[in-house]
């Protein structure tokens, strides 16, 4: 995955002008490098560039339920700007990168922190039932499970890859934990438009995902 994504840089630029209220401040082109760089590591078969984009797009359907449509768009491009498959951190570094980026961007303060808890309720995609902002990114963040079949297989694939590390049978082992633990929840996309439209898809790829760990199936 390469880095040079000129779609997404002036995406990037168009938030960052949107979110300090002008076109005024630092040029957001050499942080958009820096993010790009991370967001296409060679670690990274899943959480790359294309998950970038397919999150802002989802977040772009669902914006209307948002209260600060560009704290969630920052959100998106910081969440998993440090990522490490075998490092528990990732969403506490991510957050503290944007805590240090946003304010040299020109980013106010309680934006910058509004990036940041966003970024952190990533670990948990549990957001409490007020929090619209917290709603659309977990929203848009989970969206790919609710994917056609093939897209759905690809992603547990790129998951896979990910943490090629992992010897299969403790693969199979805590990725049927968190499909089991996503499975309980009473519902797994908080706005009414999400839930709506990828419920049942996203919770008949998990079941099928979570049969053919079980049974031992590819």
């Amino acid at each position: 995955m390469t880095e040079s994504r000129p779609d997404l840089a002036a995406r990037w630029a168009a938030t960052v002008a949107q979110a300090r209220g002008t076109q005024e401040g630092p040029d957001p082109a050499p942080y958009a490098a820096d993010l790009l760089r991370r967001w296409a590591e060679p670690q990274r078969h899943y959480h790359t560039t294309d998950h970038l984009t397919a999150i802002l797009d989802r977040i772009d359907e669902l914006a209307a339920h948002a209260e600060d449509l560009p704290a969630v768009q920052l959100a998106a491009w910081f969440h998993d700007a440090v990522y490490r498959p075998d490092r528990s951190e990732n969403e506490e570094r991510s957050a503290a990168l944007a805590e240090r980026a946003l304010p040299e961007l020109g980013i106010a303060a309680p934006r910058t922190a509004e990036v940041a808890r966003l970024v952190r309720l990533t670990v948990t995609h549990d957001p409490a039932p007020d929090d619209r902002n917290g709603a659309v990114l977990c929203d848009a963040d989970l969206a790919v499970l609710a994917g056609a079949p093939d897209a759905y297989a690809d992603y547990a694939a790129a998951v896979r890859a990910e943490y090629a590390f992992v010897p299969d049978p403790d693969f199979r082992a805590g990725r049927a934990a968190v499909l089991r633990q996503l499975l309980a929840l009473p519902r797994l996309f908080m706005t009414a438009q999400a839930h709506d439209r990828w419920e049942t898809a996203a919770r008949h790829n998990l079941a099928t995902e979570l049969t053919l760990l079980e049974g031992g199936g590819a």
